[in-house]
């Protein structure tokens, strides 16, 4: 009887999800945001949100115009960090600064030579740009290392004179794990699949429900012999299919565009993407029974998934770094937990071990969202 019971249920269930693929099927503009849409997503964000300071505007003035000061100039610019604008006057710092003409002004004083072979202390000036805080850091960062090795080569030279040779009795070796070349896109990458799937996911399972309650052919589903249970898991598993989709064709776009690969197990992976997208998706249904209109889904469903991704889930902006009580609210998004994973996953090839911890978190959060979506559509019904 039992097994009866559960034939018919899965028939039920599998008529359902039929039904929903058909009508996916027969929507193509629908089909093309679902499939097109985070492909588009991906490549453009991956471009465009990019950390790394490279072509940095700078304009000299050269109050010495020896050949070691060009010698220094000429430097700086055949490094990818540099562009050399002009050489400028003093007076005309403040207009190439104020018109974002250069980000940074280098200021070489007229005894620049002659200090330097007087063995004598020279002050190189250095006005940058602080309105893009992290910006001006990188470009301090990056002209201090230039003047370094400047200096060490006068210290050399000097050495050299003397007969002696320069000596450093401790060296520093960076080597840098998971990012050799400190590319950031790498970085985000792993953020900006997570803020993507959770996105498509939450919307197209809500304006699924909602266009059931616009056609009038919820009220059908809800007298027919088909459970809560059953409506919503046959609802669930066709974009669960399409969710698994769009993370394949999201990997390969990263693959082939950004050289992102999968260093660690790809079938925890693929445990941590479908307890993700279940996740997803009872938020999704959530959503539905909330909203009675397609247009208010949409909303409600981007601004409960695009937000808390983009700004809690540690996609962008280090969750340590902000105050305690902000770091509790960034537990309502498992954004935030899928992004440790993947970042374990693709980045630094961990294993099981070192993420676990995250898994149980979105276990858990999916249990409870899909609990809280079937309560909360059995009590409309009724």
């Amino acid at each position: 009887m039992k097994i009866k019971k559960i034939r018919n249920s899965l028939k039920r269930i599998k008529a359902i999800s039929k039904k929903e693929i058909r009508e996916l099927l027969r929507d193509k503009r629908m089909l093309g945001v679902i499939f097109l849409f985070p492909i588009f997503l991906l490549i453009v964000f991956g471009y465009a949100i990019n950390f790394d300071v490279k072509n940095v505007k700078i304009a000299v003035c050269d109050l010495d115009k020896s050949s070691e000061s060009i010698n220094f100039i000429n430097s700086l610019i055949s490094s990818e960090y540099f562009d050399l604008v002009n050489f400028i006057q003093y007076g005309d710092a403040d207009k190439y600064l104020d018109q974002n003409l250069a980000q940074c002004i280098i200021v070489i004083p007229k005894d620049f030579s002659h200090k330097i072979y007087s063995n004598d202390l020279v002050q190189i000036q250095y006005l940058i740009d602080g309105v893009q805080g992290n910006t001006a850091t990188l470009i301090m960062n990056y002209v201090n290392a230039a003047t370094l090795n400047l200096s060490k080569q006068v210290t050399n030279k000097f050495l050299l004179r003397i007969g002696r040779s320069y000596f450093v009795p401790i060296q520093i070796e960076p080597r840098f794990w998971f990012n050799p070349d400190l590319n950031s896109t790498r970085f985000l990458l792993p953020g900006l699949i997570g803020m993507i799937l959770i996105l498509v996911s939450v919307v197209t399972i809500s304006l699924s429900i909602v266009r059931e309650k616009e056609m009038g052919t919820i009220e059908q589903l809800n007298v027919s012999s088909l459970s809560v249970s059953e409506l919503l898991i046959g609802k669930i598993i066709p974009y669960i299919i399409i969710a698994f989709t769009n993370a394949g064709i999201i990997l390969i776009t990263g693959y082939i565009f950004f050289d992102i690969t999968i260093k660690g197990s790809f079938i925890w992976l693929l445990i941590c993407t479908l307890i993700f997208l279940s996740a997803s998706l009872g938020m999704g249904i959530i959503v539905s029974v909330i909203a009675d209109s397609l247009q208010v889904a949409f909303q409600i469903g981007t601004l409960i998934s695009l937000l808390p991704s983009l700004l809690l889930s540690g996609f962008i902006f280090p969750i340590e770094s902000m105050p305690k009580v902000i770091q509790v609210f960034t537990n309502i998004t498992p954004t935030k937990f899928y992004i440790k994973c993947l970042r374990s996953i693709l980045l630094k090839g961990a294993g099981i071990e070192f993420y676990w911890e995250q898994l149980l978190y979105m276990i858990l959060f999916s249990i409870s969202t899909l609990l809280i979506a079937s309560k909360l559509y059995a009590k409309k019904m009724k």
